[in-house]
This record gives C-alpha cells, structure tokens and sequence, in this order.
C-alpha cells in the first residue's frame, strides 16, 4: 500500500525486453534503502524490486501490465514517480493507494494559472461514476484532487512543489497517464451495483 505521496524522482537508465514482459533498471537516490523482494510504486504501479545496487534497483513488468499502464511506454532517460510501500508507523499524508491502476487518461490541455498549473485529463467514460470533485485520485502515483469534473474529463491543480518534484513537468498535452481511482469509492460503487442501484 502506499500514500500518492512521491518521495523520490527515478530515471530509467536501462530497458530489456523479456518473454512477455519488459525489464527495467531505475536509477534513484531512494535504491540503497530499497531492499529485494520490497514492493516500489513506479508511476503508481506497484513492482518487486528483484536486484538492487547503490544507485539503481531492476524490476520487472510483465505483458498485463504493459498493456494497462504507461509502464510499456518507458524509455531511458525518461523522469519516473517512485514510492517506496507504507509502514504502519508513517502518517498517511496524501489517501490510500493500492497501486492498482485502473486506467489511462491522456493529458488534454496544461494551462499555467499563476504559480499554480491546471491539468486537463480525459478519460475512458465508464470510469464516470469513480470521480468525484473534491474527491482523490492517484495520478502517476501522485496523490491528488479533483478540482472540477464534466463528462470524461477532470481538472486537477498542481502546486510549485509538485510540478518540479514529480514527473508532471515533463509531461505535455497528449501524453499517457496512470488513473487510480479512490479505492473506498469503488467499493461504494460495487455495493450499490450489486444492490441494482
């Protein structure tokens, strides 16, 4: 489990293509504290670290994941969101985040309002009923607000910090994004659907 609060800014320095699957080596300031076998959100999907050094840990996604994120788009050099998993002695600053992604949203518009910029994001419509204004959602693993809604898309609004600390200011209209919706509002969604609601 992990908070959408991103502790570290990674970069991929190496890709292997596997059987199925892709092999990915992250270089990070947070790799001699990641420990083999430890779970790491990269772009808020949850993986195994399988080998660590120093300054790199390798881990691998296989073909689902691929195919469901924007793991598969990777390339070297490119800026990744790490987060390393919740101990139960941390406080739980941003919301729950599984590290399950849910679905891809395309950037749609960046507009800069002041120091602060707005995200457009688009999204699949049968999502509709996971996104609440005001409510959560984990955006490359980035825990965030909602700011405004309207049929697929929603707004959300970044602060300095978080432009300049994740991997939000290299991103540009088109772009994929990891969606994690809030988990507690997809539970009340499934209760009230196998109610007939």
């Amino acid at each position: 489990m992990f908070t959408g609060i991103i502790k570290s800014l990674g970069t991929v320095s190496a890709i292997k293509d596997l059987d199925g699957g892709k092999e990915i080596v992250i270089k990070s300031d947070i790799s001699g504290e990641v420990s083999v076998d430890q779970s790491i959100s990269i772009n808020g999907v949850c993986h195994t670290a399988m080998a660590r050094s120093e300054e790199t840990f390798t881990v691998q996604s296989v073909e689902e994941t691929l195919r469901k994120t924007n793991i598969g788009d990777l390339r070297e050099g490119e800026a990744v969101n790490l987060e390393r998993s919740l101990r139960p002695d941390q406080l739980l600053d941003g919301h729950i985040v599984q590290g399950h992604v849910d679905a891809t949203g395309t950037v749609k518009k960046i507009e800069q309002e002041g120091t602060d910029w707005l995200f457009t994001i688009e999204y699949p419509q049968k999502y509709n009923d996971l996104i609440v204004g005001r409510g959560s959602i984990a955006i490359d693993g980035i825990s965030l607000t909602v700011a405004n809604e309207e049929d697929n898309r929603f707004q959300v609004a970044i602060i300095p910090y978080t432009y300049e600390h994740t991997n939000l200011h290299e991103k540009e209209a088109g772009d994929t994004v990891n969606l994690e919706f809030d988990v507690l509002g997809k539970y009340v969604v499934k209760y009230l659907q196998n109610r007939g609601g």
